[in-house]
């Protein structure tokens, strides 16, 4: 009896499941549509409770397409790195060149960038450096560092090149006391000094006066400053005439980099 029972219930049920679909099936669009509106109102907090759950758990769920490996993000981050690195470097040569470039002699004139790939020591005053002959490098170019004349190019290949400092005893450069004007040659005494000896006494010396290299036709377009007056003495051989140390104005030890000076001789002003 208890099991037809439960069949009949059933059948009702299903019966009134089948009018209730066709009440609401032939009913005006506008009384479902308020039927709608307040269901909405009455259940509006558990139906944005769950709504909120479902985003909440999208947005921690990432997209298979936007994971990268550990090592892939590794190199992705070196490869950052080093590009800001470059990007530096760059800025660094920029702004060197803006500073050799801002007085109108220097116009045509072109400034080869270089690394110093040897530093001098005690047993040696030249830097070797990373660019040559395909940079446009050639014997007898003066280089610069900190805006000042630290030596000449002496020797050099395909991508490489030797600088001979100022300072060394093979270097002897024509230089003028900025002061005085007066031209003399430089040489190179080693412990990172040189020595101007062949001036006269009667020229009055100062410590601190300016050294500066004399420009050079094909190589210098306009005197530079090389160092300055150290100390000055009577020359040991020949009382008539100074021997005068020079100091570098430029901390050669401490450079990265150099610019070299590549003119252009049929430009050349020499004036």
């Amino acid at each position: 009896m208890a099991k037809k029972q439960a069949r009949v219930s059933e059948q009702m049920l299903l019966t009134w499941c089948m009018l209730t679909g066709l009440i609401l099936f032939f009913t005006p669009q506008s009384l479902t549509g308020k039927f709608q509106f307040a269901y909405a109102r009455i259940f509006h907090v558990p139906l944005g409770l769950g709504r909120n759950l479902m985003l909440s758990a999208n947005a921690h769920q990432p997209l298979a397409e936007e994971m990268v490996s550990r090592r892939k993000y590794n190199q992705l981050q070196n490869h950052l790195a080093n590009v800001t690195q470059w990007l530096h470097q760059e800025r660094q040569k920029v702004e060197m060149l803006s500073g050799l470039r801002d007085r109108s002699v220097w116009q045509g004139v072109n400034f080869v960038i270089a690394d110093v790939i040897v530093a001098p020591d005690s047993s040696h005053e030249k830097l070797i450096i990373n660019r040559g002959e395909n940079d446009g490098l050639a014997e007898g170019q003066f280089v610069l560092g900190d805006y000042s004349i630290i030596g000449t190019i002496t020797s050099v290949d395909s991508r490489t090149a030797q600088v001979t400092l100022i300072t060394d005893p093979t270097s002897k450069i024509a230089v003028k006391m900025a002061e005085l004007d007066v031209g003399a040659i430089m040489q190179g005494s080693g412990k990172k000094l040189a020595n101007i000896r062949m001036l006269s006494r009667r020229h009055k010396i100062n410590i601190g006066d300016v050294v500066c290299a004399q420009k050079k036709p094909g190589l210098l377009g306009t005197a530079m400053i090389v160092g300055t007056v150290d100390r000055y003495k009577a020359d040991d051989e020949n009382p008539l005439l100074w021997d005068v140390t020079v100091k570098p104005v430029c901390d050669i030890e401490s450079l990265d980099n150099v610019a070299v000076i590549v003119l252009n001789p049929t430009s050349f002003n020499q004036d």
